[in-house]
């Protein structure tokens, strides 16, 4: 609380944030009481720690370079490619090895429409493609 020492400078015009604080602080202690407290457990599988490193470890292959421009057209690895026939073109791939996928890298231009994306990301999801990344310029 601030006092004034000079006797005729009048009456203070300072706000008293005593109330306000008591208020605030009797808003929280509500809040934390009536706050549900979680109760359910969640299971995380965490990795589990092994002495041994993994057998034979593959090569990775070479990513799969998706590219969707403005106009909606799709290219894989620069060649042009039907919307309709990515799942099949996905699926050999997925079909060579399902343990060591390549990487699907999808690129896609700022002015394409959103539904071939979809498109593409379910045609991805439909053949069990499991890495999937966006390229971003």
């Amino acid at each position: 609380m601030a006092f004034s020492t000079n006797k005729s400078s009048g009456p203070m015009a300072d706000i008293n944030v005593t109330p306000l604080v008591d208020v605030m602080l009797v808003l929280l202690i509500i809040f934390m009481v009536t706050m549900p407290i979680q109760s359910v457990p969640v299971d995380v599988d965490l990795p589990q720690k092994t002495d041994k490193p993994p057998e034979n470890p593959k090569e990775p292959p070479e990513p799969i370079r998706l590219r969707i421009d403005a106009s909606g057209q799709v290219f894989w690895n620069d060649s042009p490619v039907a919307v309709g026939d990515l799942q099949k073109r996905m699926m050999e791939e997925v079909a060579r090895d399902p343990t060591n996928q390549p990487e699907l890298q999808i690129d896609t231009n700022d002015q394409a429409e959103y539904g071939v994306l979809a498109k593409v990301l379910a045609a991805a999801k439909n053949a069990e493609m499991v890495k999937i990344g966006f390229v971003q310029n």
